[in-house]
């Protein structure tokens, strides 16, 4: 064979060899997740570690400042002690269960793409906007013996005597007006939560559960709540948290006839002026808020928690 390539041998090109980093870059790389984290890092320890470490020295001092059991003696013994903690535990009971129900439906009825899905989302988060004494000061108009809920139910003939919701002879029914105010103030932030998970599930898993037949309820057990505990984790630890500490809400539809510890901890610090006593207080809303914290981690772990 004749021309300018003949006899000539094609060599396949040896491919580059990878060029390794060198050891400055490799430092800096291993050091680049840390650099992120410093700025959250300081701020909770400023703003998080240091007032929690100065309200639990508080608690554990006298009022002469001498370390001492003395506060947490006379939180205990306090009258209305035993009645703000089982107030307190009943609204997590009460409230966590309601609140679920209702932000799943409505994180569903958004995920399902309706007509005016835009619209919905905006309703079912208006109430984020308002803040807890404002929201329960419109339940107050609602529940009060002269309220809309009164004047609709005599109009309607349901009952003949309006019904007085917020009295101290039945503190039952006070607690039902808060987990009602307290369910439609904060049942957007755990709906937002679960929104967001439910977008993140792949839609191949809910086709494969269609093509085997999965009813709405099997799609729901098996495929969706599992697929939500981070999503899920989230919300009921935050709101566990929220529950412990709410204040407003109480004080506006409760006055002086229900009681919860955050209340005990603003009575003693202003009314009684023992910020030792308060302190104690907080810091077993911070207790009971950590326990339910790592309740909430043991039961309700993540895919890789849970086979790790």
């Amino acid at each position: 064979m004749s021309g300018p390539g003949a006899g000539r041998s094609t060599v396949p090109s040896q491919p580059a060899e990878p060029v390794a980093p060198s050891v400055a870059a490799v430092r800096r790389r291993s050091w680049a997740p840390y650099a992120l984290l410093l700025p959250s890092l300081v701020f909770l320890a400023l703003f998080f570690a240091t007032p929690m470490g100065q309200a639990f020295a508080l608690g554990l001092q006298d009022g002469n400042g001498n370390w001492s059991l003395a506060s947490i003696e006379v939180m205990i013994r306090d009258p209305h002690f035993q009645d703000a903690i089982w107030t307190t535990l009943a609204l997590v009971v009460f409230v966590l269960p309601v609140q679920f129900i209702l932000a799943m439906s409505m994180a569903l009825v958004i995920n399902a793409r309706l007509k005016g899905q835009g619209l919905w989302l905006y309703v079912f988060a208006l109430p984020l906007g308002i803040s807890e004494l404002a929201a329960g000061i419109v339940w107050v108009s609602i529940f009060t013996q002269s309220g809309y809920l009164n004047t609709i139910l005599q109009g309607l003939g349901l009952v003949d005597t309006r019904i007085i919701w917020q009295s101290a002879e039945t503190p039952w029914l006070i607690l039902a007006t808060i987990v009602i105010a307290e369910a439609w103030r904060a049942t957007s932030i755990i709906m937002i939560i679960l929104v967001a998970g439910l977008q993140s599930i792949p839609p191949e898993y809910l086709e494969a559960a269609d093509v085997y037949g999965a009813t709405t309820w099997q799609k729901l057990r098996r495929v969706i709540l599992p697929m939500l505990r981070p999503s899920l984790q989230v919300a009921l630890i935050l709101r566990a948290i929220l529950a412990f500490q709410v204040f407003a809400t109480v004080v506006a539809l409760g006055g002086t006839g229900v009681t919860v510890l955050s209340k005990e901890a603003v009575r003693w610090a202003n009314a009684i002026d023992n910020d030792n006593v308060a302190a104690a207080y907080a810091g077993l809303i911070l207790i009971m808020s950590v326990s339910a914290t790592i309740l909430f981690l043991r039961l309700l772990p993540s895919r890789e928690e849970q086979y790790a």
